[in-house]
């Protein structure tokens, strides 16, 4: 009996642990309005449910704005969300000034990870036609760090700059040279060249294949 119950105990911290290590970055920023623990606890679980395209998906920010007063019928929320895929960003912006049902900001929420959800299935779709099984995503190493900025050497060979808001999580400061990230590029190029939109710290030698 004891050694079952040790068995089942074995399998739960398992199943923690894998849901951990496959946790999406989530950064949610407020404009327009104080921070709200409840509304940011509604933001992470609907981000939870998109964990099932973490093949795809690198990271998810979420902008939550209440700009202004429409008429008499309170605040109209606005619902920006970024996410960060192999390969680019898909960006959802879900305004709703003539839509009343969003002075509610759980429907705003609620509304703009429908779109988010839809657009990460059409690009699921697309991907599965033209990305070979096992592929890894675009990667590289950081090869020197500023005080707002850095370049990585990525694996098709570039080098590629980044700049302190591309960090995921706020994890800028904690970066080092040689420390390995995963990163999406941002269309076109800068003063500086090609640059990373956004990048995430996955530490020192865990990427696959290497």
């Amino acid at each position: 009996m004891h050694y079952v119950a040790a068995e089942a105990q074995s399998e739960l911290v398992a199943r923690r642990s894998e849901k951990i290590m496959f946790a999406i970055p989530v950064q949610i920023t407020f404009k327009g309005m104080d921070p709200s623990e409840a509304v940011e606890a509604n933001i992470r679980e609907k981000a939870d449910k998109l964990e099932r395209f973490a093949d795809h998906l690198m990271s998810c920010r979420v902008v939550v704005k209440a700009p202004h007063r429409h008429g008499h019928k309170g605040k109209l929320y606005d619902i920006r969300i970024d996410l960060g895929v192999v390969g680019g960003e898909l960006a959802v912006s879900h305004q709703g000034p003539l839509d009343h049902a969003h002075e509610d900001v759980y429907v705003a929420i609620r509304d703009g990870f429908n779109a988010a959800l839809r657009q990460l299935e059409d690009y699921a779709r697309k991907q599965r036609g033209k990305v070979k099984a096992h592929e890894v995503p675009l990667h590289g190493t950081v090869a020197g760090m500023s005080h707002d900025h850095g370049f990585i050497d990525a694996s098709d060979g570039r080098h590629i700059y980044f700049n302190r808001n591309s960090v995921t999580q706020g994890d800028f400061d904690k970066l080092e040279a040689g420390d390995e990230v995963r990163l999406v590029i941002h269309p076109g190029e800068g003063e500086k060249g090609p640059q990373a939109s956004t990048v995430v710290p996955i530490g020192k030698h865990h990427l696959v294949g290497r």
